[in-house]
């Protein structure tokens, strides 16, 4: 009974034999593109860096550190309560 030719009929050992590569080839494709998903679709930062990606998670330090992303403002400042000069100008 250590023969699996005695077990199955005559033609399943074949047809079997002819599905295994296909049904492996097949796996490894649809766990690839479950991986390439998963990665696609998880949270990321405005940075474009993911949530979980952090190595410093829950550490008091990365609380108070500045954010990556600063804004920078190139327009003249508003001043309160003087007019602009024409030297300020422009």
């Amino acid at each position: 009974m250590g023969d699996l030719s005695s077990v199955l009929p005559a033609g399943l050992l074949d047809v079997i034999s002819a599905l295994i590569p296909p049904v492996v080839v097949a796996t490894v494709f649809c766990a690839f593109v479950i991986t390439l998903l998963r990665r696609e679709m998880a949270p990321r930062r405005m940075d474009g860096s993911l949530v979980s990606g952090d190595t410093t998670v829950g550490a008091p330090e990365a609380e108070s550190a500045e954010p990556a992303i600063t804004a920078v403002n190139h327009e003249t400042p508003i001043v309160e309560g003087e007019d602009r000069t024409e030297s300020d100008g422009r």
